[in-house]
């Protein structure tokens, strides 16, 4: 109970008698002397800055600068409430390294089409061609012998087939 009742006497001496200790107050004046000092010398920066075209940017990154009208016609409209379906994958048995015509609708323009994958070669790229809206030709992965579906991704959504079956090399 002393020895506590020692060390919050001595906390509270340490605490109250710090700051009017003149070598620690110098010390702290000095400091606060040399913190002013760079405050003055640096430029002051802008916390952001006005840049054509972007508005107000706290970044400083450059602007677009307006458009680009020949730019924004080639870019592709893709049909966003159109989902892709696909009818038929002709032939339905192939082996890896074939090729097979996937039939269907809304597929979209060549720029619109995404990707085409089988679920037994997840992450594996395909070979694929773009027929036109309704036509795919794709190559089998190399992939497990057994069923699978193939899956076109375009712009408006995913589409995945009936199962079809990968042969054995």
């Amino acid at each position: 109970m002393i020895r506590r009742l020692a060390v919050i006497i001595l906390l509270a001496l340490w605490a109250g008698l710090a700051p009017f200790t003149p070598a620690l107050s110098a010390e702290k004046k000095a400091g606060e002397a040399k913190t002013a000092a760079k405050k003055k010398a640096e430029p002051k920066q802008p916390e952001g800055e006005m840049v054509e075209g972007s508005g107000f940017s706290m970044f400083g990154t450059e602007s677009i600068k307006g458009v680009d009208d020949a730019k924004v016609e080639k870019d592709p409209v893709c049909d966003r409430n159109k989902r892709p379906k696909i009818t038929k994958v002709e032939p339905d048995e192939a082996k890896p390294g074939q090729k097979v015509v996937i039939k269907g609708e809304n597929f979209g323009t060549k720029e619109c089409l995404h990707e085409v994958s089988f679920s037994s070669a997840a992450g594996t790229k395909v070979q694929y061609k773009y027929v036109d809206e309704s036509t795919i030709e794709a190559m089998v992965p190399e992939a497990k012998a057994g069923m699978s579906f193939v899956i076109v991704v375009a712009g408006g959504g995913s589409a995945q087939s009936k199962p079809v079956i990968i042969q054995g090399k």
